[in-house]
């Protein structure tokens, strides 16, 4: 006897533009675009790698094939009006969307244009579905620093409640040197954007530790890392720096083998601040809602634990204070409502 986890309220604060899509969402992008799609794109298994490969650079292979289909801005606007609608279905009240825009630039008449595309249609997306769909700017590791600080003016250039709401770092955690990239966040931060840049999966506490000295962040793209280090973790607990945990993805990268290896009880017993992502549901065929799952499931999570790691995800949102305790108090009722037998019907 458990709740429903669709209807547990909650924010999703790490999912990536292309990798929000769904397989059918691909094909359809595909067709509009007369590109076709490698059998790898949509087996059933996604980015599923035996445990003695790095599954790294077969991720970033096939998430750059299918970002190769989003051609044109109806493309842009589709996936970003499908990602708050799946959203909408699992009970998202917030998605901060990220996006690279320099990946679509060259479709669509540059950068200003590429962001300002998303940004329209996070706007009417919200208004379509109810769910709040902000928008996070992210440069790549894989590309120079004085690329992520044009991203960073630009993002800085549409800063703002109903604009850019933060600024990230993402990519292959191993490439560049960290405090080359902190030039770009200063910018972002003296826009009054939050850095959120990815950190502690693919390289452990030490590299964790150059991300938050350089990059100043105020959450964690995963950060599970953290806990090996518990001088470290303490040390991110007490900044107040919440960390974005995408278990799923975690064991899809082959950063653990299995989802049981995943330290999400051992960062939650510490006292972190944690939300849970699906991080890119198209290569890990799996949402939001699958994250709360698995960590019923597999972790052993009460229904009191899901709705505090619900409450962690409303809370380290940058939504407005208002609408955090509206969502706050939903997550009460949703905890305090009945349980429900396997059949579906209240016990």
């Amino acid at each position: 006897m458990t709740r429903d986890l669709d209807a547990l309220p909650k924010a999703h604060l790490h999912l990536h533009f292309t990798g929000s899509m769904s397989v059918s969402s691909l094909h359809q992008l595909a067709e509009l675009a007369q590109i076709g799609l490698h059998d790898s794109l949509v087996d059933a298994g996604g980015v599923l790698v035996p445990r003695d490969q790095r599954g790294w650079f077969r991720f970033q292979r096939l998430y750059e094939m299918a970002r190769d289909v989003v051609r044109s801005e109806d493309a842009m606007r589709f996936i970003v009006a499908q990602a708050a609608r799946d959203d909408a279905a699992e009970g998202s009240r917030r998605l901060e969307l990220q996006v690279d825009p320099s990946s679509y630039a060259p479709h669509v008449g540059g950068l200003a244009a590429a962001l300002e595309i998303v940004l329209d249609e996070a706007r009417r997306a919200s208004a379509e579905t109810g769910v709040q769909v902000a928008i996070v700017v992210a440069a790549s590791r894989v590309r120079h620093p004085l690329d992520a600080r044009t991203i960073a003016r630009l993002a800085a250039r549409h800063a703002g409640e109903n604009g850019v709401i933060a600024f990230g770092l993402s990519n292959n955690e191993r490439s560049g040197v960290t405090a080359d990239w902190e030039p770009a966040f200063r910018i972002a931060r003296n826009a009054g954007l939050p850095g959120v840049p990815h950190g502690g999966e693919l390289r452990g506490p030490r590299h964790l530790r150059q991300v938050v000295e350089h990059l100043r962040p105020a959450r964690i793209g995963h950060g599970v890392r953290s806990a090996e280090d518990p001088a470290l973790l303490d040390d991110l607990i007490a900044a107040g720096i919440a960390l974005e945990v995408c278990p799923a993805s975690n064991v899809h990268l082959g950063i653990y083998p299995e989802i049981g290896d995943v330290p999400l009880r051992r960062l939650v017993d510490a006292g972190a601040t944690v939300a849970l992502g699906a991080d890119d549901p198209l290569l890990f065929r799996s949402r939001l809602t699958d994250q709360y799952r698995l960590a019923r499931e597999r972790l052993g999570f009460s229904d009191s634990e899901l709705a505090e790691l619900a409450r962690g995800s409303i809370r380290a949102s940058l939504a407005a204070d208002a609408d955090k305790a509206r969502w706050l108090a939903e997550v009460d009722d949703w905890l305090n409502s009945p349980e429900m037998s396997t059949g579906g019907t209240p016990e």
